[in-house]
């Protein structure tokens, strides 16, 4: 098991859920409903996972990679971005599930997410498979994997301010 592998794993179970919504009539209120709950914990958990185990050792082991000027940035524009995903999933439960407010919070929570994602594979992961030896990335693995499944049920959704993170993992 590697965490490399397992966050891409993950990012295309949400791909692939964001892209169950969009198969669903829009008048299954109840399956829209049942769809988007799942896909609201996976990207919680998943996001918070991320926060403790994987973003900590990136910022001993990284140096930046891609288009980031450092490790540090790769680690802000993450958090940041785990906000605004967070942001735009309390936006999605202001509207009544179905309707025109609820499918533009959902796009916007899509969009953040997609946009969260193809950076952390460029940047984070690449990053990360570049300066962590195989079995650090296995035993983050397990920890990620076994948290997810303690919480499978949910998490309430907490904004990190990014500086503070980073201070915190220094």
């Amino acid at each position: 098991m590697d965490i490399t592998e397992l966050i891409l794993f993950q990012h295309s179970e949400q791909r692939r859920t964001f892209a169950l919504l969009d198969e669903i009539p829009r008048d299954d209120v109840p399956t829209l409903a049942a769809v988007w709950r799942r896909l609201e914990i996976l990207l919680e958990v998943h996001a918070k996972a991320e926060e403790l185990f994987f973003y900590p050792r990136l910022l001993q082991v990284g140096s930046g990679a891609s288009d980031a000027d450092s490790v540090e940035e790769e680690t802000e524009d993450a958090i940041k971005d785990h906000n605004e995903i967070r942001d735009a999933i309390r936006s999605v439960g202001e509207h009544p599930t179905g309707t025109e407010g609820w499918w533009q919070a959902v796009t916007q929570a899509r969009i953040a997410n997609s946009d969260h994602m193809a950076e952390e594979e460029r940047q984070d992961l690449a990053d990360f498979r570049r300066h962590a030896d195989l079995q650090t990335r296995h035993d983050i693995a397990v920890r990620f994997i076994g948290y997810e499944n303690e919480h499978a049920y949910g998490i309430p959704p907490v904004d990190e301010d990014p500086d503070d993170y980073i201070s915190a993992h220094r």
